[in-house]
């Protein structure tokens, strides 16, 4: 009874990915052909309606002067180090995003010459996708265009916050552009609190039984905003559980990072999951060396063996697709 239900979640993901496909395709003729009939607003004026609303959502640039004198480097705190790069991180997005519908604004009224790059965008813009030259100065992402700006301005906040009130007791782990510095910084952490060579740590991993949480750990970090493909979280069993019909994705919990010895970690009852960036599940290699997709494995608690959630390709995911 178990493969027939992973063959129907198969079947349902397909007819799902087909159905966005055919409404993508739509989208795009429909803008080509101008398809709205007359009397209604022209295409310039959507296009400027838009190119309006975002830049009016899209928040000033973070000061990065003022966040180095309030979370200045210091030895004992590696995340003032990742709060300060990802504030520049995110300005340089902000900026190609906000300086391209600036331009667009101006092109539609005649300012400036609508290049080809200002043409691909409004295409874009059209059809809610987001835009080419965004997405290369952008995070991973599958989103569309208004599920994409909604999520860049709530990863805004979440720095905001940070900036404003210290760092959160609670991380949202998928509001990084760069996941892995934040978890190569709670790894440093613990490894100058106790003279321990950063080379011999690794991640261990504990679910925790709620949602949030208002207090930091000793060591560490609490981090939240995952989800999980391919099975459920059982929170009376605390384990990993199948998934119910017709639901692709489930919450996780708070779990709590925690640096340790990497050889006196066990993955005993635990499946070790991948988690990614998106569900495309795949990337290049960074010139960081990292994978653009793949953030890292968490061992999750499993009654099941691995091999069982193996099959069902379980993983982890820092953002879903809508």
């Amino acid at each position: 009874s178990s493969r027939i239900g992973l063959i129907i979640k198969q079947w349902y993901q397909r007819r799902v990915r087909g159905t966005k496909l055919l409404f993508e395709d739509l989208l795009v003729t429909q803008a080509q052909t101008g398809g709205g009939g007359s009397g209604g607003a022209t295409m310039e004026q959507i296009l400027n309606d838009i190119a309006a609303d975002i830049t009016q959502k899209i928040p000033d640039m973070f000061d990065i002067e003022d966040a180095v004198e309030k979370y200045p480097v210091k030895y004992e705190e590696s995340m003032n180090t990742v709060l300060v790069q990802e504030m520049e991180r995110f300005n340089r997005l902000c900026d190609v995003i906000k300086t391209s519908l600036i331009n667009l604004q101006k092109a539609i009224k005649g300012l400036v010459v609508m290049s080809d790059a200002l043409e691909k965008v409004s295409g874009s813009l059209l059809v809610g996708k987001v835009p080419e030259l965004w997405s290369k100065s952008s995070y991973p992402s599958l989103k569309p265009l208004g599920s994409y700006v909604n999520d860049l301005v709530a990863r805004l906040k979440f720095l905001k916050d940070w900036f404003d009130n210290d760092k959160p007791n609670c991380f949202w782990i998928s509001a990084f552009y760069f996941n892995q510095a934040f978890l190569t910084g709670v790894k440093q952490n613990y490894a100058r609190k106790y003279t321990i060579p950063i080379d011999k740590l690794d991640l261990d991993f504990e679910v925790l039984p709620c949602d949030d949480i208002d207090n930091s750990p000793e060591d560490g970090a609490y981090i939240k905003g995952l989800f999980l493909e391919g099975a459920r979280w059982d929170s009376k069993k605390m384990s990993l559980a199948e998934s119910l019909p017709k639901i692709l994705y489930d919450t996780m919990p708070v779990i709590w990072l925690k640096p340790n010895i990497a050889k006196d970690i066990s993955t005993e009852g635990k499946y070790v999951s991948p988690v990614y960036k998106t569900s495309a599940r795949q990337g290049q290699l960074s010139t960081t060396g990292h994978s653009t997709n793949f953030v890292l494995a968490i061992n999750v608690p499993t009654i099941k063996p691995q091999k069982h959630w193996v099959l069902r390709g379980t993983c982890l995911l820092c953002s879903l697709d809508d």
